[in-house]
Order: C-alpha cells, then structure tokens, then sequence
C-alpha cells in the first residue's frame, strides 16, 4: 500500500510530499480567470523556466524569487487550489481518491505520464513567444484520464 493511502497530505515527509507530483507541467501552464463565473481555463502557454522535454521546472529552487505568482503548494494550502487538474496527485490525495495507473509511485516508471498523455511535453509554447494579450488564444481542453 502507496504512503499516499496512509497518511495525510501534512503527516508526509518532505520527499514524500515531493515524490506526489507526476511530472505533468500543468500547473506551469498558465490560467486564465473568467471574472463573471470564476471558470480557469488552461492555455497552452508554459513558464518559461519549464523544460519542456524534460517537463520539470530548470530553476526550481529559485522559482518563487524568480516568478512570484508560482504556484506554491503546501498541505495546508493545496485544497485552496481548486484549479489544479483533476489528474494531480496533490489533488487527488487531498479529496480522499487514488493515484492514477499511470502516476510514477503507480507504475513505477516516470514515462509513464507521458505515455498516457498527460504531460505538456510536446503541448505547449513557452511564454517568452506569445504576448500576454494573446494568451486567451491559447486556451486548451484537456481530456481527463
């Protein structure tokens, strides 16, 4: 049985809290807010810091001085973040649900997230290419797995 199963979001380790995040990028995307319904949508617009190939952050530690509207997630503040995928471990864990198959402390290999189509790899652009205007163009639809 997955620690996930055992303990709650604030009894995790800080490995383990750090062991939950499948790699997808998606919260390095950025969102927009409809101001009338408070709907997010995602765009296909990533951070700039966001290696796409590799689909992790190239200056992590330094991500909240260098970009200070990061998403900073903690077990105290997860549930906050409404807006995270319905395929984010932080999230799933937090509402009481499973991983999926293909999270890597599931399958046991960190491609599977890519495989099963989830990551942005291969989905996005980064932002140093479109103008901040012409984010709403860039609004995407995920398909839930």
């Amino acid at each position: 049985m997955g620690f996930w199963k055992e303990k709650s979001l604030t009894e995790m380790s800080r490995q383990e809290w750090e062991s939950l995040c499948d790699g997808c990028a998606r919260c390095c995307l950025h969102k927009l807010e409809d101001e009338d319904s408070g709907e997010v949508h995602y765009t296909s617009v990533v951070c700039k810091y966001l290696d796409e190939s590799t689909c992790r952050c190239t200056s992590y530690q330094d991500r909240h001085s260098l970009v200070p509207d990061c998403v900073w997630l903690t077990p105290d503040t997860v549930e906050a973040f409404r807006w995270l995928p319905t395929t984010c471990a932080y999230r799933l864990v937090a509402e009481g649900k499973d991983l999926a198959w293909w999270h890597p402390l599931v399958s046991g290999r960190a491609e599977s997230v890519q495989e099963a189509g989830i990551s942005v790899r291969g989905k996005c652009i980064s932002e140093e290419h479109v103008h901040p205007d012409n984010f709403e163009e860039n609004i995407i639809r995920w398909v839930e797995q």
